[in-house]
């Protein structure tokens, strides 16, 4: 199993908001707006060095898509910022009708993703917004994995022509990826090579399937580990080169079990090469109030619950 060390942890918000920050010095058409979350999301360098590329919307997420849309029109690259519960759910019609259906360049950027946004309870804790975006034509879902690879795609996407959601997250988590990587769109990342099992992992869930790796070469079983930081489009090609290989699947994420990665996986299996697989992700349930670290714990997202996944899924290999 591949060494990741870390010396450092930081959200990554932080990330996003490095990025954006980046993008204000190298990219004159990048403009920010946000819905009264500016320090939740990170902005405030962006706006102390560009005010003048900066909207305060306030408490008006509709809105704000709307304006979003409007200022692509004139050429701007607009990045707005807000909780990804206000950045999908709140607002899916002005998505879908004002930036999907025209393909406008709007970059959705959605903090505090998932449970571990913690002690906010169930009405901010969205599990279910990677499915609703990876429905929508024309867009595409990016899910990063710590506060460099957020940072490198913040930067990607301001490149790439086309509304994209952009996920990312409230705790510190452990910095273990390249500070000068090059973030490709649609490409999946080769965490560790295995043999035994593919593990699939997005967003914060890729160190946690780290942490499994290794209890999981303890046991003697060898763990193929896929960062699939871009859900729409998938790498397809990635994930079929692994599972030749395997022979069965593990897909892990901090979403709902139901219309995330995993049943995008699932649906290239189906297609392709049917195999064993499972899904470590919320079970089809709201979340609760508490820290990040019970509530991974409860709803079956730490490390472990990825082990027995994989020997759950090794077990049902055909002979």
């Amino acid at each position: 199993m591949k060494e990741y060390k870390y010396t450092e942890k930081k959200d990554t918000r932080s990330g996003f908001g490095a990025g954006l920050l980046e993008l204000g010095r190298t990219n004159p058409n990048v403009v920010a707006l946000c819905a009264d979350l500016v320090g939740s999301l990170k902005m405030a360098d962006f706006i102390k060095e560009n005010p003048e590329r900066f909207f305060q919307i306030g408490i008006a997420e509709a809105n704000m898509m709307g304006i979003a849309a409007g200022l692509t029109i004139g050429g701007k690259i607009p990045f707005t910022g807000t909780f990804a519960n206000f950045s999908t759910g709140r607002v899916y019609d002005q998505i879908r009708q004002s930036i999907a259906y025209s393909g406008k360049n709007v970059k959705i950027c959605a903090s505090h993703a998932g449970l571990t946004l913690g002690e906010d309870g169930a009405t901010h804790q969205i599990l279910e917004d990677i499915g609703m975006m990876k429905m929508l034509p024309h867009m595409t879902v990016i899910n990063p994995c710590d506060y460099n690879q957020t940072k490198a795609a913040t930067m990607a996407i301001a490149d790439y022509e086309g509304p994209v959601y952009l996920r990312f997250g409230r705790p510190v988590i452990p910095i273990f990826t390249d500070p000068n990587q090059k973030f490709e769109i649609g490409k999946a990342w080769m965490v560790n090579e295995g043999t035994d099992v593919s593990i699939f992992a997005t967003g914060h869930m890729v160190w946690k399937a780290i942490l499994a790796g290794h209890i999981l070469a303890e046991k003697g079983i060898s763990a193929e580990i896929i960062n699939i930081h871009t859900i729409k489009p998938l790498d397809e090609e990635a994930i079929l080169k692994s599972v030749a290989k395997t022979k069965c699947v593990v897909s892990a994420e901090e979403h709902n079990r139901l219309g995330g990665l995993g049943d995008s996986i699932a649906q290239v299996l189906v297609k392709n090469i049917p195999l064993p697989m499972e899904y470590v992700a919320v079970n089809d349930t709201f979340g609760e109030s508490g820290t990040p670290e019970e509530l991974m714990e409860k709803y079956g997202l730490t490390e472990n619950d990825i082990v027995e996944a994989a020997q759950r899924a090794i077990s049902r290999k055909q002979a």
